[in-house]
């Protein structure tokens, strides 16, 4: 069983004396990225034409894909991605003078046509969530320092809970509806910051999965990008691809398998994955736009399983702000199929998760 975040790659039943597989286990985006590949040999088959080397060249691939995604597109840390070159835009113009009482000062910023798709699906999100999937939390999410920080290596850490004022004062630099598209980018206001975090591991499975794609010798895999799984292909013996979600309050342990066909992405979001408890209050990463604190609903895990990696994260992310009942009504919308797991562990699940979900005893 490889750990994955919020969930758990169940490696079984993977086929008979045919099937070649290669198990990889690295880190990329601060988070553990955990594949396995298969690649089903025909009867009369040359062995050496799928050698080894092979298969450590296409789990090398898909480590490079996952790290590029972040270093030129998505990271804010990172100088010289496209992220990081957006907010450096804003973050320029932040002081600059001459604007109109009543009227907000817009910034141009051209994109590649890979982050407008990007941003598109997410304001989509964030549209139809009432605002509670927001990826301009920027300031907000630094001032916090809950993401993670720690795990990508630049040594900072938690430094305790914001003063109200200070929170109130990166709110005023958030706000996905002050931004404007237009054909060749978008139009944000001085000092915005944009972070991805909530939907870049979903991403990587999307670009894992056309990578996939593209190499017929790969007949099966299951990759996971901390809390975000693909499942691709199938077993040769037909068995169906099993990842168990973590339990969110007994470490070590598990709600329940889920059995997966190829082609499906799973997120996973909760409260207990990067967290610090502070008198008693538990402060996790996942913020609420509305309050500029971490989400106080009835929720302590979310899992969505849809065919889209960024739609996964993206949901299962706007879900656990939401809550129980807003969050199921948001799954539905987008025909995803979602679990979600309140306090006391009380369990919400869409009619096509209960048909793929088996509770652990």
């Amino acid at each position: 069983m490889a750990a994955a975040g919020g969930l758990a790659v169940v490696l079984c039943g993977c086929g008979g004396p045919s099937v070649r597989q290669q198990t990889s286990v690295d880190t990329a985006m601060g988070t553990i990225v955990s594949q396995t590949l298969y690649v089903e040999e025909a009867d009369g088959t040359d062995r050496e034409a799928a050698p080894e080397s092979t298969m450590e060249s296409a789990c090398a691939t898909v480590m490079e894909i996952v790290k590029e995604l972040e270093q030129r597109e998505l990271s804010w840390r990172i100088e010289g991605s496209e992220v990081a070159r957006i907010n450096g835009l804003a973050d320029e113009r932040d002081s600059e003078e001459g604007q109109s009482p009543g009227q907000e000062k817009g910034i141009a910023v051209s994109v590649s046509p890979p982050m407008r798709d990007i941003l598109t699906q997410i304001w989509q999100v964030s549209e139809d969530s009432g605002g509670a999937l927001d990826v301009t939390l920027g300031r907000l999410s630094r001032l916090w320092n809950l993401d993670g920080r720690e795990e990508s290596g630049d040594g900072t850490a938690f430094s305790g809970v914001p003063a109200d004022g200070q929170i109130q004062a990166a709110l005023d630099q958030t706000g996905y509806g002050r931004v404007g598209f237009w054909e060749d980018g978008i139009t944000l206001p001085p000092g915005m910051q944009l972070d991805l975090g909530a939907v870049g591991k979903g991403i990587a499975c999307d670009r894992i999965r056309a990578y996939l794609l593209s190499q017929p010798q790969i007949t099966g895999a299951v990759v996971a990008v901390g809390g975000s799984v693909v499942t691709y292909g199938q077993k040769s013996d037909g068995s169906p691809w099993k990842v168990a979600i973590v339990h969110p309050r007994e470490e070590g342990n598990y709600l329940g398998l889920l059995s997966l066909t190829g082609e499906q992405f799973v997120s996973t979001s909760g409260d207990y994955e990067r967290y610090v408890m502070v008198d008693g209050v538990r402060y996790h990463h996942i913020l609420d736009p509305a309050t500029g604190y971490p989400a106080c609903s009835d929720l302590c895990s979310v899992t969505v399983v849809c065919g889209s990696g960024l739609l996964a994260d993206a949901l299962s992310t706007a879900c656990f702000v939401l809550g129980s009942e807003q969050g199921m009504g948001l799954a539905e919308i987008y025909g995803a199929e979602a679990l979600l797991v309140e306090e006391d562990g009380t369990m919400h699940m869409t009619e096509g998760m209960k048909m793929i979900f088996s509770a652990l005893e």
